[in-house]
């Protein structure tokens, strides 16, 4: 089944996404199964698992090497912070500043009560940030090695134009360094340094979070997204930005 026909057989009811994004879903491995909450949330499956095409995904279909994703477990989330304080104490982030929080929902169960959902968040790392296109200054980019969008803080002007633009609310201005700051998967502090985890990653006990290359076959983020029937899926899909945070929930055992 070529990409055109996978596209026609898995797309119904996505009509609101652009071709080009859904294509783009498609090539990565991924096929789009619906839209939720309003548009907000896009589900996606491994295309093994639902259009039945064989083998492990290939490295060309990946921009970058290595491709750098992350991949939230979201039911798994407890809400206990610590990878809010070790990506604080890594990155040396200010007391009003954030590279990630977790957010919170309450879902009403009728008669059963209600839940509380956490969501973990950071910055995207987008494959097409709108960030990036606004920066007047280039001081924000996408590596062209790794994908990580990084900021340059020399030439950051303080415009807070990429605030504006980010669909993720994911910076904030650093008043210290008078520069906008923002989640980069922590490639100073520690992936140049020879670690292969972020500091939000070690430090969850939950194991919420999953981090590594998509473009390894052999890689737990690339068989997570990738594996039979599972539905993932990416935050605000609508802005066209492709993220490279992926969102899944996982069978809970008893």
């Amino acid at each position: 089944m070529n990409i055109d026909e996978l596209e026609k057989s898995t797309n119904e009811g996505t009509d609101s996404l652009p071709s080009l994004e859904r294509r783009t879903f498609l090539r990565a491995g991924l096929a789009i199964t619906g839209l939720f909450m309003g548009g907000t949330v896009l589900s996606l499956a491994s295309v093994r698992g639902a259009a039945g095409a064989a083998g492990s995904p290939k490295t060309e279909k990946y921009p970058y090497k290595p491709h750098y994703s992350m991949v939230m477990r979201q039911n798994l989330c407890v809400d206990c912070e610590r990878c809010m304080d070790a990506c604080i104490q890594t990155n040396h982030v200010p007391n009003y500043g954030w590279r990630t929080k977790i957010l919170e929902r309450t879902r009403d169960l009728g008669l059963q009560g209600t839940e509380t959902i956490f969501m973990p968040v950071l910055c995207n790392q987008c494959n097409e940030p709108p960030c990036v296109r606004v920066c007047p200054t280039v001081a924000t980019y996408k590596d062209a090695t790794t994908g990580i969008v990084m900021m340059d803080n020399k030439k950051c002007i303080g415009c807070k134009t990429c605030m504006a633009a980010c669909p993720y609310n994911a910076r904030y201005f650093n008043e210290e360094i008078r520069a906008v700051d923002k989640c980069n998967f922590c490639w100073d502090t520690r992936l140049t340094k020879g670690k292969k985890d972020t500091a939000c990653v070690e430090a969850c006990p939950a194991k919420v979070r999953v981090f590594g290359d998509l473009s390894d076959p052999n890689s737990e983020v690339c068989k997570l997204i990738h594996q039979p029937e599972t539905v993932v899926w990416v935050l605000r899909p609508e802005v066209g930005a492709l993220p490279n945070v992926f969102y899944m929930n996982v069978t809970l055992e008893i």
